[in-house]
Parts: C-alpha cells; structure tokens; sequence
C-alpha cells in the first residue's frame, strides 16, 4: 500500500482514528517464527533469490519501495534485508483483540484505509522516525503490465520529512506466481533485483522541502523502478 500527501482524517467502520501505535523495535519470538516460516516458503515454493542485498542500509530509516504485480509481492519483499519490517494493515485487524496484541509485534500498523492517507502518512512517519524499515509499495496498488508509471508522492514527503533513504526494488515472476484474483501460488521462481540507495531530498536554508524536489525523487524512483523491474523480469523470464 502507498500513501499520499493528500487527504482528511478521518476514522472508517465505525473504527477511532486514534488507535495507538507502539513502534515495537523487537525481534520477538512470534516475529522470528513467523520470519523464518515465510523466508522458509519463499525458497521452497518460490525459489526466491535476490541481487544487491547488500544496498540496503543495515540501520536508519529505510523505505523500501517495490514494484506491485502480486500480493505474494509482500511476503517475497522481505527477503532484501535481515533488518525488522513494518508494513500497513487495514484498521478492522484491531478489533480482533488478540490480533491487537500480535500484530504490532510483527511490525504490523493500521491504517483506515476507507479515509484519507494523511493518518497513514503520520503512522508511517512515526516508524521512520523510530529508525526502522518501512515496506510501502509507491505504485499504490496491484498493477499490471511491464510499464511502471504514476507513482504516488508519498515515498518521497515520508523521506524528506524523516530523512529516510529510499531503495527501489524490482520483483520478476510474481505476477505468473499469484496473478491478481487467484488464491494459490504456482510454485515459480521469484527473482529481486535491489537498486541503488535514493537518498532523500534536500533541504533548504529555512529548512524546508521545495516540492520540485519532492517530483525530482518520484521520477528518479520511478526510473530506477522501472529498470529493476526489466532486469528481474529478464531473470526469470515472465512477469
């Protein structure tokens, strides 16, 4: 999921907009079962490899913006870094209360996905903030085709507010793993191709952020995104 710079809060399903959000920074047990359990299917089903693991920063705040063809794209995505991962789960997870109690300590966060994004952008903020890894796929949504294009800005507002370097990921095959609508993966081969770091954008004298910059960083991402994405494709020969 992205967020934009634009919008209302606003709670959703009768859900409060103030859920609180505790950044757990530990690698609980639960966290490391369920890391080792997925990193485990990756390889087995997956055959999930990766180049340039290495580019991602081994502490800070680190945005890690992939391509969007599959939602397998979320478990295979991990596989870039060792480091603890946050992601963004739709608010209604937290009325269940023991999932309340699970899911911020797998580096889960929620976000009213029926309202606006500016409480995502903030929720977001806060774990960047905290100095950890964000997942935040800039395209916004599932996708298809070999064209990435109309990134949203969020990626680029959540790095020049936190100071958060940006890294662009290309996934190859998911698309032909788990096709947007079908509930089981075919058991292909994945392959990732980590890009070169995007360090966020500069400031000015007084401290502020001109927008032009904020543009500057989304085509540079969506250039190098672009790039990665035919390289991982090129691997392993489907989408």
């Amino acid at each position: 999921m992205a967020v934009s710079p634009n919008g209302e809060e606003g709670g959703a399903g009768g859900v409060p907009v103030d859920i609180e959000l505790r950044v757990d920074t530990r690698f609980t047990p639960i966290y490391r079962f369920l890391r080792l359990l997925v990193h485990g299917l990756n390889r087995l089903l997956f055959r999930t490899t990766v180049e340039g693991a290495d580019r991602v920063p081994a502490e800070g705040p680190v945005i890690i913006a992939p391509v969007h063809r599959s939602f397998i794209d979320f478990f295979v995505a991990s596989e870039v870094t060792h480091r603890k991962l946050h992601y963004m789960a739709k608010d209604t997870l937290w009325k269940n209360g023991l999932l309340a109690k699970i899911l911020p300590s797998v580096g889960v966060f929620p976000v009213h996905r029926e309202s606006a994004d500016r409480e995502a952008m903030r929720r977001a903020q806060q774990v960047l903030e905290a100095g950890e890894a964000l997942i935040l796929f800039p395209e916004g949504e599932r996708r298809s085709g070999p064209v990435v294009g109309d990134l949203h800005e969020g990626v680029a507002f959540l790095a020049a507010r936190t100071g958060a370097t940006v890294i662009p990921v290309g996934i190859g095959g998911s698309a032909s793993v788990m096709p947007k609508g079908k509930k089981i993966p075919r058991p292909e081969h994945i392959h990732l191709v980590v890009g070169e770091p995007i360090s966020a954008p500069e400031r000015t004298g007084s401290g502020r952020v001109p927008r032009s910059r904020i543009h500057q960083l989304t085509e540079e991402l969506t250039r190098s995104i672009q790039d990665l994405y035919d390289r991982a494709v090129t691997v392993t020969g489907r989408y």
